[in-house]
């Protein structure tokens, strides 16, 4: 009797295993393809969604829609952790994210699509949907503005059928690497493409050249100012007292600024007045422009945070424009809107008292940057901005705070929002290592609109030394100071503190900057060798 040694086949079992590692290879390789498939075909919809965008000149792309959503829907509490942990990067780091997160659900798309093309299409379709939501939320949006995520969810359902087909499992011959080359070809041609559309999207997209254009034509009576005399201590390390306006810090929840020029820039003052009121550009420049050195501080500066700088403003005072309107006696707020939809409620007696509140149209001698609020922002010394530094503003109403609810108080903030009495060491910095011997502390405190009396330095637990305080113009601004350090070896903390001009002495108390800003005395270690 013959006995067999191989199996009921005409193939031997060692080609069998390979046969079958060969398929198991080419499975994972169309899972792959068709993951990337997706993502290049949500990448092919982002661009011609930029390019509709710029060629039909509306104002906010999908991303940048989607992003905005974003940002209103994110709590107070994490908006504010996100701004602590970034800070000033927050707005470039949510459009990166949002554009990730398409592409990572082109790429759920992608492989839904390899076994049932229907399931990958209603992803990119749902993905269309939020675009078109998130745009319609935009403020001052109109029917136009769904045009851009509609077609790109079309495109990337058709670009998804056309590379749908290099995902399926090839293995016989060389049919998988001609499937592999096939795809490489086409998925790189689309990714190309795209990167194509979205930049000449971003090109069509002129309407912040013209703006730009606009404010380079201005002849404003403003001039390019120089620091007052004796107003920096003489510390090295200690920041400028005077910002410039590319090193302002800047804190707003517009991922895409608005773009207005002066010509079709009206102001609405409105509500609980005598006469409404409808202000030009040139109307405002008519009333002549009041200069002042004012530093503006956000509540969510952190103590011994960056989120404070100071420049001087010119522009017109908004007590002037509220006593033209006429103001009821009854009302005690004032909620003013930007152009981009964001608003904030402002006390009305610290926009009629003598503090130099103000509609800016300048900035450091120049019209104000657009990421700054050109060509018309408020500007309130002695509150945090999230209560009074509405930017592109074009709408005050004089109305109650029993009448309204503003954009962070809907969040959990302070309705009102003080400027607390703050300070900060800025030289030397925390961690360093400095020579024993006489050693330069500085830094700056602050408490706009009372001013600051006294500063006073600590060594460990030692006692309080005063510090010596440079000159300021107003109280609306930031102060510098000085101290001299003997410093021994070894490791020390410096603290610091600050007593205002009403003889309040800030709080050594920790707390974080919800619902009205931070306390604490700002400290750092350093070593002395």
């Amino acid at each position: 009797m013959t006995v067999s040694l191989h199996p009921p086949s005409d193939r031997p079992i060692g080609r069998r295993m390979r046969d079958h590692g060969v398929v198991a290879v080419e499975q994972r390789s169309s899972r792959v393809r068709a993951g990337v498939a997706g993502a290049v075909s949500v990448g092919a919809g982002l661009g011609a969604a930029e390019v509709i965008t710029g060629l039909l000149s509306l104002s906010i792309s999908p991303v940048i829609a989607v992003g905005e959503e974003v940002i209103r829907l994110t709590p107070g509490d994490l908006a504010e952790a996100a701004i602590s942990a970034v800070g000033q990067l927050d707005k470039p780091l949510l459009v990166i994210g949002t554009v990730v997160g398409a592409l990572g659900l082109g790429v759920l798309a992608g492989v839904l699509a390899a076994r049932w093309m229907l399931a990958g299409v209603a992803v990119l379709a749902a993905m269309g949907v939020v675009g078109v939501f998130a745009a319609q939320r935009a403020a001052d949006s109109a029917m136009a503005d769904s045009f851009p995520p509609v077609a790109g969810a079309v495109v990337s359902v058709l670009v998804l059928a056309y590379l749908a087909r290099f995902s399926r499992p090839a293995v016989a011959g060389s049919t998988a690497d001609l499937s592999r080359r096939a795809f490489l070809r086409s998925a790189g041609v689309v990714a190309a493409s795209a990167v194509v559309l979205a930049a000449a999207g971003q090109w069509l997209s002129r309407g912040r050249r013209a703006v730009e254009a606009a404010r380079a034509s201005l002849a404003l009576d403003v001039h390019r100012p120089s620091a007052p005399p004796g107003v920096e201590a003489g510390v090295n390390g200690v920041e400028s007292w005077a910002t410039s306006n590319d090193m302002f810090y800047r804190i707003d929840t517009a991922l895409s600024v608005p773009h207005l020029v002066p010509e079709e820039w009206r102001l609405r003052v409105h509500g609980m007045v005598d006469r409404e009121l409808v202000l030009t550009y040139d109307d405002l420049l008519r009333r002549g422009l009041v200069d002042a050195w004012i530093t503006l501080c956000c509540v969510s500066n952190e103590i011994g945070g960056s989120l404070i700088s100071n420049a001087k403003w010119s522009g017109v005072r908004v007590a002037d424009v509220l006593e033209e309107a006429g103001v009821s006696p009854d009302a005690d707020a004032v909620l003013s809107t930007s152009a981009d939809g964001w608003n904030c409620g402002t006390p009305l007696a610290a926009l009629t008292d003598d503090r130099n509140a103000l509609l800016a149209v300048a900035m450091n001698g120049e019209p104000l940057p657009v990421e700054h609020g050109f060509p018309v922002r408020i500007v309130v010394p002695g509150l945090y901005g999230f209560v009074s530094a509405t930017k592109w503003v074009v709408d005050i109403e004089v109305t109650r705070f029993a009448d309204f609810a503003a954009y962070w108080t809907e969040r959990g903030w302070s309705p009102t929002g003080p400027v607390k009495t703050q300070s900060r060491i800025d030289a030397p910095r925390n961690g360093a290592d400095v020579g024993a011997g006489k050693v330069a502390v500085g830094g700056i405190a602050w408490a706009q609109h009372t001013g600051i009396d006294a500063v006073e330095v600590r060594v460990d637990d030692g006692e309080w030394q005063p510090a010596r305080l440079a000159s300021v113009p107003n109280v609306d601004t930031w102060r510098q100071w000085a101290w001299e350090w003997d410093a021994g070896p070894g490791d020390h903390r410096l603290a610091v503190r600050a007593t205002d001009s009403s003889g309040e002495t800030q709080t050594g108390e920790v707390a974080g900057v919800v619902p009205d800003g931070a306390t604490g005395w700002h400290t750092i270690s350093v070593t002395v060798s």
